[in-house]
């Protein structure tokens, strides 16, 4: 997730000095083969038991505060305690850093040999860990286990050239919350008709929202988003229409911009009774709504008398392992292991990150859970892959830059197909540096 949270990645005194590769025993990557777009393979099973080779090392793994916290149940440190009991030939010693899903190819690229094992990961990461040569491509039975447990979106999310390049954990999207004692189940399929009953708030100053409303009108991201010769198409008569939509839209007395997490303000007080976020904010909207807690899939909007689709961009979260571990085959099974529906489902329960094992989605209490069912369905009906391409490092800053201009009142439907073209024209030519 490259916009939604902007978290600081942090790191824990000294976590840097320690060596991520300080593992023993025989194997290292003598044999592994280099993959296509760099990074080498891992390649190995993820089988326990006494039948392993003994193995004694030292893995260093990454993961936000969160999962490390004893208010979510120390989640990554059990995980790793019960894969060490499946694996008693394997004496390994753990060592934790902190770091965001949204930061660590930063951290990673400080020193590529110092950084952790394994990582979590947001899959347009891939971006600049790839060129560094950075995380490894899986293969193997672990290839395997995560293409025959996992919808296709979530496989071509960590997919390069064919490769695949992590194990995922969660989807990563955004989808609608609302107060269902202001809005029906039939009131929420529309944004206008929201807007008549109650005040909806929306973070259109943030890129990794605002694009919803122009790919409901046709606009495209390099076509399918995946060819980096094509251009962002977010010009001509679709975008302009867009653009005077917004305009309008912000003049509306009930609509109001989300800024901040003054959105989830505006819920607590009862000024604000819907909201765009991801399961992030699933314990304080809870919290705030009781009983009249709601959450669905996105809406369309109305634009010029035609029902249009808002549509989040969807890509995923996953556990990587780095292409400079001494020692992938203990590396690889950890990832798998996070990956795995057990570690899935305690990671809910933890902390409510909604599963994307296709099996545990399928569970009839997990499938019937409100909040599993918004993102599900906003995965599946009502979002596009975030392209992860490098020309779609082009795209944030402009596009900001646009939302606050729309906030400002910079834009008018004087000026909106002027803009809108300059706006298209920047995402396409502006070099930014992330």
């Amino acid at each position: 997730m490259k916009k939604v949270k902007r978290m600081a990645a942090l790191l824990l005194s000294g976590v840097l000095a320690l060596s991520a590769t300080a593992c023993g025993g025989n194997g290292g990557q003598s044999n592994t083969p280099q993959s296509t777009t760099g990074g080498a393979t891992a390649n190995t099973t993820a089988a326990g038991g006494g039948g392993e080779e003994k193995i004694t090392c030292s893995l260093l793994v990454w993961t936000p505060s969160e999962d490390q916290s004893p208010d979510y149940g120390s989640w990554i440190q059990t995980q790793c305690d019960a894969f060490a009991q499946e694996h008693p030939n394997w004496d390994i010693t753990f060592n934790f850093g902190v770091a965001s899903e949204a930061e660590v190819a930063k951290l990673i690229a400080q020193d590529t040999e110092a950084a952790a094992d394994v990582f979590m990961m947001a899959n347009d990461q891939l971006t600049d860990l790839l060129p560094a040569k950075a995380v490894a491509r899986i293969g193997g039975e672990t290839e395997t286990f995560v293409k025959e447990n996992n919808s296709d979106t979530m496989v071509e999310s960590l997919t390069v050239d064919g490769a695949l390049y992590g194990v995922p954990f969660t989807s990563n999207t955004w989808f609608m919350y609302y107060d269902k004692s202001v809005f029906s189940e039939e009131d929420i399929k529309n944004l206008d008709t929201m807007l008549e009953k109650g005040v909806v708030s929306f973070p259109i100053t943030n890129s990794w929202y605002l694009p919803s409303f122009y790919v409901g009108n046709g606009c495209t991201f390099f076509e399918d988003g995946t060819n980096p010769d094509a251009k962002i198409d977010f010009g001509g008569e679709k975008g302009i229409a867009v653009t005077n939509y917004l305009v309008d839209l912000l003049a509306n007395p009930n609509f109001a911009v989300d800024v901040d997490e003054s959105g989830i303000a505006g819920i607590r007080d009862g000024s604000i009774n819907a909201m765009f976020s991801g399961s992030w904010s699933y314990e304080a909207i809870k919290e705030a709504l009781g009983d009249n807690f709601g959450c669905a899939q996105l809406p369309t909007y109305t634009l010029n008398g035609e029902q249009k689709q808002m549509y989040s961009f969807a890509g995923s979260k996953a556990i990587g392992v780095s292409a400079n571990t001494k020692y992938p085959q203990v590396a690889v099974a950890l990832a798998r292991y996070l990956g795995s529906p057990e570690s899935q489902k305690s990671h809910y329960e933890s902390r409510n990150i909604i599963p994307c094992n296709t099996t545990l989605l399928a569970d009839p209490v997990m499938s019937e859970d409100m909040l599993v069912k918004a993102q599900g369905d906003t995965v599946a009906n009502t979002s596009i892959i975030q392209p992860f391409i490098a020309p779609m490092a082009n795209y944030w800053t402009p596009s900001d830059n646009f939302g606050k201009s729309l906030r400002n009142g910079e834009v008018t439907h004087e000026n909106a197909a002027e803009l809108t073209e300059a706006w298209n024209t920047n995402m396409n030519t502006t070099i930014v540096d992330n």
